[in-house]
């Protein structure tokens, strides 16, 4: 089980990673920038958590598996920019799979260490968004994670229901699998169907 979990654990890295690079490569970046941008996109979200949970050292650079991944994502996406674009829509499926796993895996590693299941769903939700966050930053734009179609919502969705397991003493594989449907149905609906949160209606500027 640990071993299918650090592949898809790897599997999120290369997808987040992509998007990662695609933003660096449409930014007009240098390779060393896309290779920062990827492993920003793939790493920050579990280095935050890690550092706050006081895992050390974090697990993305204590397996160097992790920052290979990504660092090969951003090659590949640097020479073959185009292709990725054209799988567009596949990359947002394999980023929604990317961000359910992300969310409850982080959930449970943070129960793991002893936080509480509050705690620990904003843990996971944040190991999701957390790579999403730093690579729009580094690039001076507002997060795409907070406007997004149910981005941060599906990961605290997915969150949430591994942390209620735990609360109501349920095994937690099944828990973990079921949160990771949670997240991925309710962000791949989101993307089908442009479902999102209310926004704030700000009237116009005077004229001036």
């Amino acid at each position: 089980m640990s071993t299918l979990l650090l592949l898809f654990d790897l599997i999120g890295t290369f997808v987040f990673a992509l998007s990662g690079g695609t933003l660096a490569v449409r930014q007009r970046l240098d390779l060393f920038g896309v290779l920062v941008l990827s492993c920003a996109a793939a790493v920050s979200g579990g280095l935050a958590r890690d550092v706050l949970i006081g895992d050390q050292p974090p697990s993305a650079l204590a397996d160097w598996r992790y920052l290979a991944t990504a660092m090969l994502a951003g090659v590949v996406t640097f020479y073959r920019h185009e292709s990725i674009e054209r799988l567009r829509n596949p990359v947002q499926l394999f980023d929604a799979a990317g961000l359910a796993l992300f969310a409850v895996l982080g959930t449970s590693k943070a129960l793991a260490f002893g936080l509480s299941p509050f705690a620990a769903t904003l843990l996971g939700m944040m190991s999701g968004i957390g790579g999403g966050i730093a690579r729009d930053l580094l690039v001076a734009r507002t997060p795409v994670v907070l406007q997004a179609e149910l981005y941060a919502v599906a990961a605290l969705l997915g969150s949430g229901v591994v942390a209620l397991a735990h609360v109501t003493g349920l095994p937690p594989y099944p828990a973990m699998a079921a949160g990771a449907l949670a997240c991925f149905g309710l962000r791949y609906m989101a993307i089908r169907h442009g479902w999102h949160l209310p926004v704030a209606r700000v009237p116009e500027d005077p004229p001036g």
